[in-house]
């Protein structure tokens, strides 16, 4: 009687228990303590890849610069790619330039008016603006200091390399980038500082008029001289 009685009442709760369940959603059913809940499987959006990032490989389109004089005649081209690490590579052919070195710089506007003259020196493209320069260094360290370009007897030359200061994509922002030609050779302010000049005060009670090393204009330019040719940089 009294085994009957358990199971009658086992019965009873039971059918509570399914009655109850019937009338919760799946969501809502609760799990028995200590075991582990199941999580509900994603979505396909949820399981979708996040955008990529842009890798370091030839993602730019190849960028392109017309080397004119000051006259408008066109003396040289620019070439600027991007390797699979990201460095740009650089490719220069001239025509018509004075032999020699010539200091080679990419200036940070891309603007090359030869009618605009720099009031301190007198030299034209001053358009162009400074070196490009996307850090703190002082000249040769600047982003667009590049090696002097060598042009031979016949006005000729031509040059290639690779430089990891700066991608072809900080050259064409909202006021671009130009390549510039200088008259004279750029000694990259390599000015040891056993040589000495004048001094850059003009106070007579100076301990020294002589001063060591390079001086304010060798550190931005390398003293190379005028501007002579130049060419805007842009998406070929």
């Amino acid at each position: 009687m009294l085994r009957r009685t358990h199971m009658a009442l086992a019965a009873a709760l039971g059918a509570g228990v399914i009655a109850a369940g019937a009338g919760m959603s799946a969501e809502a059913t609760p799990e028995p303590p200590g075991m582990p809940v199941e999580e509900t499987p994603p979505t396909a959006r949820e399981t979708s890849p996040a955008p990529l990032q842009e890798p370091l490989g030839p993602t730019a389109r190849p960028a392109h610069a017309e080397i004119k004089d000051v006259n408008g005649v066109t003396v040289g081209a620019l070439d600027l790619t991007e390797d699979q690490d990201g460095k740009s590579e650089i490719t220069v052919t001239v025509n018509g330039l004075p032999a020699g070195y010539h200091g080679f710089h990419i200036h940070n506007k891309g603007v090359c008016d030869p009618k605009s003259i720099d009031p301190g020196t007198g030299s034209p493209f001053f358009s162009a603006g400074d070196h490009l320069n996307l850090g703190p260094e002082s000249h040769p360290g600047h982003s667009g200091d590049l090696p002097d370009l060598l042009v031979g007897a016949n006005g000729t030359g031509k040059a290639s390399f690779v430089t990891d200061r700066f991608r072809v994509a900080q050259l064409i922002d909202t006021d671009g980038s130009a390549i510039v030609v200088h008259a004279a050779p750029d000694n990259h302010a390599n000015i040891p500082d056993r040589y000495s000049r004048p001094s850059d005060t003009t106070d007579p009670d100076a301990e020294t008029t002589m001063t060591t090393g390079p001086d304010e204009q060798t550190l931005k330019t390398g003293d190379s001289g005028g501007r002579i040719a130049c060419g805007a940089i842009g998406i070929r």
